[in-house]
C-alpha cells in the first residue's frame, strides 16, 4: 500500500520541471527527507538519465506507462592515471572534460573488471582531472593495467532498502550508445541488499548489460514485465537472493540467457513467463540454486539449451527444484544442436512433472533432455 506524498516530475505544471535524472533525484531526496516514503510521478516524455536513480525505503517510481521513457546517456571514457585505491573516494584520471557531477560512474582494470571487482558511484564534483565520488573503492585499481573510468551506471538503483517500488514506465539503455557494466554491480535496474521490493509493468530494453538484476535480496518480485535485447541476461538474481517471486514477464532476444539463476537463489517462484530467443539459455541455473518453481513458462527458441544446469563441483550443484507444466521446445541453433533440459555435474533431485519437452519442424532441439553421469535425482514424470 503507498503511503505518503506524491511529487510530479516532468513537464508544465509538474512540482519538478525537467526530463532529467537530476530532476527525479531532487523529487526522491525530498520524499526521503520527509521520512515517510510516497511516490514520484513521472510525466510522458524522454528522460535523460546521466546517473541512476536511487530509491530509498517505501518510495515508488511510477510512469505513465509506455509514454515514460528514461533513457541513458551516451557512454564517455577516460583512463586514470594514478592507481586507485581500496577505500578512495576519487580518481585522477587523464580527460575529466567529458564528465559532469551527478553523472554514474565505473572503474575498473584488466584484472579486475567482471563480477563483483568493478565498483560504481556517482560523481558528486570534479576538480581539474580529479573526480570525486559518493562510495568506497571496492578493489585496488592499477593505473598501469588498463585503469579505466566510464559513465556505465544502472538507470534505477535501489540499494539496502525495503518497500521500494517501480512501475509502468520504460528503461531505455542505449546500448550501443553506452559501455558495459557487469550484472553484479548494475543493471537497467539494480537492486543489492534490498527486501520486499516490487518491480511491476516495466519494459527493459537495449541496455548494455543485464536487464534486471537484483543480489543478496529477499521478497523480490517481478511482475508482468518485459526485458528486450539486453547484451546481457534479461534477468539475474543471485548471491543468495530468497524468495523471489517472477511472474508473467517476457525475457526475449536477450544476448545471454532470459533467466540467468546465479549463485544461492532458493525457495523462488518462476511461473507463466514467456523466455524465447535468447542468445544462449532460455533458464540457467547452479551454484547451490536449490527449492525453487518454475511452473507453466514457455522456454523456447533459445540459443543452446532451454534449461542448462551449470557444472558445479559436489556439494555445490542445483537441488530440489521442481519444474511443472513448462513447454520447452525448439531450443538450438543451425549451428549447433539444442537441448532441451541440459545437466551438468553435482546437481540433484529435480523433479519435471507433466512439462512437454520437444523439437519443432527445424529440429533445432534434437534431444529432449542430457544427464551427466554424476547428476542424481533427476525424476520425469
Amino acid at each position: 500500500m503507498e503511503t505518503g506524498s506524491t511529487i510530479t516530475v516532468g513537464g508544465p505544471g509538474c512540482d519538478i520541471e525537467g526530463f532529467t535524472s537530476n530532476a527525479v533525484q531532487t523529487a526522491v531526496e525530498r520524499l526521503r527527507r520527509g521520512g515517510e516514503g510516497g511516490t514520484v510521478r513521472l510525466d510522458r516524455g524522454v528522460f535523460r538519465i546521466a546517473g541512476p536513480i536511487r530509491l530509498y525505503d517505501g518510495i515508488t517510481l511510477q510512469g505513465a506507462g509506455a509514454d515514460t521513457i528514461l533513457r541513458k546517456t551516451g557512454g564517455v571514457k577516460t583512463r586514470f592515471t594514478v592507481d586507485a585505491d581500496y577505500g578512495e573516494l576519487q580518481a585522477e584520471v587523464e580527460d575529466a572534460a567529458m564528465f559532469e557531477p551527478g553523472m554514474g560512474l565505473q572503474l575498473f582494470d584488466e584484472s579486475q573488471r567482471w563480477g563483483w571487482d568493478e565498483s560504481t558511484a556517482t560523481i558528486t564534483r570534479i576538480e581539474g582531472n580529479v573526480l570525486h565520488f559518493d562510495r568506497h573503492l571496492e578493489r585496488d585499481y592499477r593505473s598501469d593495467d588498463g585503469g579505466t573510468v566510464t559513465n556505465a551506471c544502472s538507470i534505477i538503483e535501489a540499494c539496502g532498502v525495503r518497500h521500494a517500488r517501480i512501475r509502468d514506465l520504460v528503461v531505455d539503455g542505449a546500448g550501443a550508445d553506452n559501455y558495459p557494466i557487469g550484472g553484479c554491480r548494475g543493471a537497467g535496474i539494480y537492486l543489492y541488499k534490498a527486501g520486499a521490493c516490487r518491480i511491476e509493468n516495466v519494459q527493459v530494453r537495449d541496455f548494455n548489460g543485464d536487464g534486471i538484476s537484483w543480489q543478496i535480496t529477499e521478497d523480490i518480485a517481478v511482475r508482468a514485465c518485459t526485458v528486450t535485447g539486453c547484451a546481457g541476461s534479461g534477468l539475474h538474481p543471485g548471491a543468495g537472493s530468497v524468495r523471489s517471486i517472477v511472474t508473467d514477464c517476457t525475457l526475449e532476444g536477450n544476448a545471454l540467457a532470459g533467466l540467468f539463476i546465479c549463485w544461492r537463489v532458493q525457495h523462488g517462484e518462476f511461473s507463466h513467463n514467456r523466455i524465447c530467443r535468447n542468445g544462449s539459455f532460455g533458464i540457467s541455473i547452479g551454484h547451490k540454486d536449490s527449492y525453487n518453481r518454475f511452473d507453466d513458462n514457455v522456454i523456447s527458441d533459445n540459443g543452446a539449451s532451454g534449461v542448462h544446469f551449470r557444472e558445479e563441483k559436489q556439494g555445490n550443484g542445483s537441488v530440489g527444484n521442481r519444474w511443472s507444466r513448462n513447454v520447452i521446445a525448439g531450443n538450438g541453433s543451425e549451428e549447433k544442436a539444442g537441448f532441451g533440459v541440459y545437466v551438468n555435474g553435482a546437481s540433484a533431485d529435480n523433479a519435471f512433472v507433466g512439462n512437454v519437452i520437444e523439437g519443432d519442424d527445424t529440429g533445432r532441439q534434437r534431444t529432449a533432455v542430457w544427464l551427466d553421469a554424476s547428476a542424481s535425482g533427476f525424476t520425469f514424470f
